[in-house]
């Protein structure tokens, strides 16, 4: 499953060689980012990370990961608009989650307010990693979906050239032409369009709330230049401007500057630190107005570690999608174990399990962005420290995916060219519009 490169990954000289002319190429590209000593500057910019050589994805498990996609989009879409399920999945969660507690609170002022907006729009991206089965075979495991903000579309649809160049360079040829074309942005863009478009103001822009530092900026661009292209303007904003020159009129409609908006597209919002009082209060005047929000608060919602703990649990997914038995199926397939550490029995349970073995168990807090899960004996203390709290249920234990590792180069602005022992990860994105 995680074979490949290795007589290539052999020839130190060659190595550093292609590695220039793949850095060369990526800069040529647009795989860029800014600079962390200059996040709000785009005079000095870097290559983003990337491997030096393609990563190698099972077919069988490829063609997976793209069918099941249009499950997780019913799914999602179905989880946010049940607010009883939303209510009961996250009510222990908001009581020791600040975060989550201001999320759900705006959605209940929305709900009780009652929804103006007519037309949703999801942009998420299911993320996997691939093991073996007990039987030899392959098998897709979710780590989990990301339905806000969800990222790299852009730089993913401008990775291939840089690798069929790699290969080309080395008169690989046939394995550079079954590098897939990928576009991702290109699909975003088109879902930002049909919800414009049902929106039903020629002259309304979108709204991309974004942060004053964002080094990942040309991310993002990729898919305000697609959006462009089709002659709809884009405006960023920080949640901050939308504080002192967002408003509503009598119908809800949005207005930035005074300019009505159509879709707000939010690359921002994600985590605790993004929000400022003042930012909170964005959000709902955001969240009350009639503006298509990618995404709206309950399918932010919709995709906290706590709710893909609860859709594992046996009879949830066909309560959700009744009468859907083959959807699933799908769906469940690719479920790693997911288990709930609420106060009580079950919660107990799974905390003595993982603390007896903790190398088959990943803790994870109600958090988007990466780098907050615990591993090993750091979780086992976290569980120690959290067992006989009601914090505890702010967590979910899942359990550990163990990918097999391959060699591949990681290439990165400032250190040297080296093999390394590699884990992948395949991010499928996915697009839906409900009106």
């Amino acid at each position: 499953m995680a074979t490949g490169w290795g007589s290539l990954l052999q020839e130190e000289q060659q190595l550093e060689e292609l590695a220039r002319q793949a850095v060369d190429r990526a800069l040529a590209e647009g795989v860029l980012l800014r600079t962390s000593q200059e996040p709000s500057s785009s005079d000095v910019v870097s290559y983003a990370p990337f491997t030096l050589f393609p990563s190698l994805v099972p077919s069988a498990l490829l063609e997976q990961a793209y069918a099941v996609q249009m499950d997780f989009n019913m799914l999602v879409d179905a989880v946010s608009q049940n607010a009883a399920f939303l209510e009961q999945t996250l009510s222990s969660t908001i009581k020791r989650d600040n975060f989550t507690a201001h999320l759900f609170d705006i959605h209940k002022q929305v709900l009780k307010e009652g929804i103006a907006q007519t037309v949703f729009l999801g942009l998420n991206r299911s993320d996997y990693m691939f093991q073996r089965n007990a039987d030899g075979s392959p098998a897709l495991k979710q780590i989990e979906i990301n339905t806000i903000s969800a990222s790299f579309g852009g730089l993913a649809s401008r990775t291939p050239a840089v690798h069929r160049h790699v290969l080309n360079v080395l008169n690989k040829t046939k394995e550079a032409a079954k590098i897939l074309s990928n576009n991702p942005s290109k699909g975003l863009a088109l879902g930002i369009t049909r919800a414009w478009e049902l929106y039903g103001s020629a002259n309304a822009l979108v709204l991309l709330i974004a942060q004053e530092k964002e080094r990942n900026i040309f991310d993002q661009r990729a898919i305000e230049n697609e959006l462009l292209a089709r002659n709809i303007h884009v405006i960023r904003r920080r949640f901050e401007d939308v504080s002192e020159k967002g408003s509503l009129d009598q119908d809800r409609r949005l207005f930035m500057d005074g300019q009505e908006v159509a879709v707000v597209y939010f690359r921002d919002g994600y985590m605790p630190s993004q929000y400022s009082p003042q930012n909170w209060e964005a959000r709902l005047l955001l969240e009350r107005s009639c503006a298509v929000k990618c995404p709206d608060i309950a399918t932010q919602l919709a995709g906290t570690k706590k709710v893909q703990q609860e859709l594992s649990r046996m009879g949830v997914l066909e309560m959700l999608l009744p009468g859907q038995p083959e959807t699933v199926a799908r769906l469940r397939a690719t479920f790693a174990g997911l288990y709930s550490l609420d106060m009580g029995e079950e919660g107990d349970q799974a905390i003595a399990e993982a603390i007896v073995a903790p190398s088959q168990f990943v803790l994870k807090p109600q958090r988007e962005g990466g780098g907050n899960n615990l591993y090993g004996e750091e979780m086992v203390q976290a569980l120690e420290r959290l067992k006989d709290s009601e914090e505890r249920a702010s967590y979910i234990l899942m359990e550990k995916i163990k990918p097999e590792p391959f060699g591949n180069c990681l290439l990165r602005p400032g250190s040297p060219v080296q093999v390394v022992q590699c884990i992948s990860e395949l991010g499928i994105f996915g697009v839906y519009v409900r009106a």
